[in-house]
């Protein structure tokens, strides 16, 4: 069975960075488009980047210019690079395919970004 662990989440600060991993069970990156999506308390769970099977990202105007994601097929790796980060980016953060898979859902990394 298919699992994807999320991790790299913490606490940063304000203008700080965290780089967030997703790692498959199996080889299921190179045939998906693969997304970041997280959830803040209290809201629903939204897509925050998209990244093709070819590699191709795809980022929410709220991330865009300070996010990047990253896939490394032969790894079944996908990574976001979150940089000046803001308090609004605070959230759980998941992966998972793009569009998702219900069973594809993990626990998830939480990001704090608070001073």
């Amino acid at each position: 069975q298919v699992q994807l662990t999320e991790s790299g989440g913490g606490l940063a600060q304000p203008g700080g960075s965290l780089r967030l991993s997703c790692a498959a069970s199996e080889s299921i990156f190179s045939a998906n488009a693969m997304g970041w999506y997280r959830q803040a308390p209290g809201k629903q769970r939204a897509l925050v980047a998209l990244i093709t099977k070819d590699g191709s990202p795809t980022y929410i105007d709220s991330v865009r210019g300070r996010f990047t994601l990253s896939r490394d097929n032969a790894k079944n790796t996908v990574y976001l690079q979150m940089n000046s980060l803001k308090p609004e980016d605070t959230a759980v953060y998941y992966c998972n395919e793009y569009p998702p898979l219900y069973r594809f859902w993990g626990q998830g990394t939480q990001v704090t970004v608070s001073s």
